[in-house]
């Protein structure tokens, strides 16, 4: 059972792995352990799209993994971030609010990060199909965005 959507998160963005920008070329923004035990037990791990804004930024577009992420066999549950857009600075300390609007995919293994890389590249198509749809598009202008946290 999937969890009811929309999910809101926000906090602070902190060192991840060091692996979606150098070995995957897909940035990402990750949220600490703390902000990841604390979403719903029932929501699915897997891979999510929505919106994303940092500090007082626009509202982009994003996909989001949640999950062990069974191709790096990670140790703890993770919620990584690639926003669908090019930021000319370091985020490290700044707040990500975002907001999970939908579904896309179960986590799952790959026999090769070109086949890991090519699954992401497929999933932000999607998002990007989806989140153009105007029941997704009402979300990007949430309340959530426009508050101070």
């Amino acid at each position: 059972m999937i969890h009811k959507l929309p999910i809101y998160v926000s906090g602070e963005i902190v060192r991840g792995f060091g692996r979606g920008s150098k070995e995957l070329g897909i940035p990402t923004a990750n949220f600490s352990l703390d902000v990841v035990k604390s979403l719903p037990e029932s929501l699915q791990t897997g891979v999510y799209y929505g919106w994303a804004k940092v500090n007082d930024s626009e509202v982009y577009k994003m996909v989001l993994s949640v999950g062990w992420n069974p191709f790096y066999n990670n140790k703890e549950k993770s919620l990584e971030t690639h926003i669908m857009h090019k930021f000319d600075c370091d985020l490290y300390g700044r707040t990500l609010r975002i907001c999970i609007v939908g579904y896309l995919r179960p986590e799952q293994n790959f026999k090769s990060l070109d086949d890991l890389i090519k699954a992401i590249k497929s999933d932000i198509e999607a998002a990007k199909t989806l989140l153009d749809e105007a029941e997704n598009q009402k979300l990007q202008h949430a309340p959530f965005f426009s508050t101070k946290h």
